[in-house]
């Protein structure tokens, strides 16, 4: 072997990494103690950046394409070095590969419950989980602060770098967010698009890492939380209790009830309704309107208008009759026996419906 080959065998000519895995964030040059020389072709293929350190300190980054290595294109390392009269004679540096494609479909989850504050239920326990996409933004951050020196850090090493990581980033996304815990646990989708805004600059600012994507396939509540949520899911689903009390009373006074109990508790939801649709005006008692005026109660002051017979009461609940004097006979309604004809007094019907 001849001088210049000897010579050749201790310089770096060639610089190059062909990725043939598809698991790999970074991987460092193996330069097997050798010296690049000026000239030296560096090699960067799409999908890649590669990034010189020199002494611990970031140099030169270059990106896709094919770079003669000289001064021109090395200012940095230059002044690192200290050439004043520019790169003549060959010198060692680290170089790093960083892949920059997407890398899809990486898990993420809480070990451990998470603590938020939520405006419904207080302070709640949360666990969740969900897969992420992301790529490596800034090579010299990313490099520094997650892969480190590492010589091949691949997938797996980031998982268990970042995991804690991603988990806090989320907490304090949630926290900034203020999403409530119905929404947490109902929208996932909307939710984990509406968290990126948020993640995104603390994973870059931090770590040199862009998510493209973030989605929640899972989050889980404490079981009294869980029961609560099912409860207001009911209400909703029901919507105005109001208009659902009432369906309900019409509904059972349709199928009749059984026995007095029935009829009288069937009465007593139809007052409720008339007391509604009395201060409606709905419907008048006034004699004025056509009513028949019943007799008035011996040695009482109430005016005719205040006295109702059991036809007049039945007719305006949409009962029969014979309901309505079951319900007085059982005394649930106060009324009086003149002859064979009872009378009920608006103050009687009034103390009835405030029962």
């Amino acid at each position: 072997m001849g001088l210049m080959d000897y010579l050749k065998g201790q310089f770096l000519e060639i610089i190059q990494w062909t990725d043939d895995s598809r698991d790999t964030l970074s991987w460092r040059f193996p330069d097997e103690d050798k010296e690049i020389k000026r000239g030296a072709q560096l090699i960067v293929r799409e999908s890649q950046v590669a990034q010189f350190v020199y002494l611990g300190e970031f140099g030169d980054t270059f990106g896709p394409g094919k770079h003669a290595l000289s001064t021109d294109n090395i200012p940095i390392l230059s002044t690192l070095k200290g050439w004043k009269y520019g790169f003549e004679s060959p010198f060692k540096a680290d170089v790093y590969y960083v892949t920059t494609r997407l890398f899809t479909g990486n898990k993420w989850g809480t070990s451990n419950p998470i603590m938020m504050r939520d405006q419904d239920f207080g302070i709640v326990r949360v666990r969740a989980f969900g897969t992420f996409d992301f790529k490596v933004s800034d090579p010299k951050l990313f490099l520094k602060e997650v892969a480190g020196s590492d010589h091949h850090f691949r997938l797996d090493e980031f998982a268990d770098t970042m995991r804690s990581r991603i988990i806090s980033v989320f907490s304090d996304a949630l926290a900034t967010a203020k999403v409530p815990v119905l929404d947490l646990a109902t929208r996932y989708s909307e939710l984990g698009e509406a968290l990126l805004p948020i993640i995104n600059p603390i994973t870059q600012g931090k770590y040199g890492i862009e998510i493209s994507s973030f989605v929640l396939e899972n989050a889980s509540v404490p079981p009294e939380v869980e029961a609560a949520i099912d409860k207001r899911s009911s209400m909703s689903a029901i919507g105005n209790l109001n208009d659902y009390v009432k369906f309900q009373m019409a509904e059972g006074m349709a199928k009749g009830g059984g026995g007095p109990a029935g009829a009288a508790a069937e009465i007593a939801m139809g007052f409720g309704m008339a007391q509604q649709m009395m201060a409606q005006g709905a419907f008048n008692v006034n004699p004025a309107a056509g009513a028949a005026t019943p007799p008035p109660l011996p040695g009482s002051a109430a005016p005719a208008a205040d006295v109702l017979t059991p036809a007049q009461v039945a007719q305006t609940l949409g009962v029969t009759e014979a309901d309505v004097i079951a319900s007085i006979e059982t005394g649930d309604l106060k009324g009086k026996k003149i002859g064979s004809q009872y009378r009920i007094t608006k103050a009687a019907l009034d103390q009835f419906l405030a029962q």
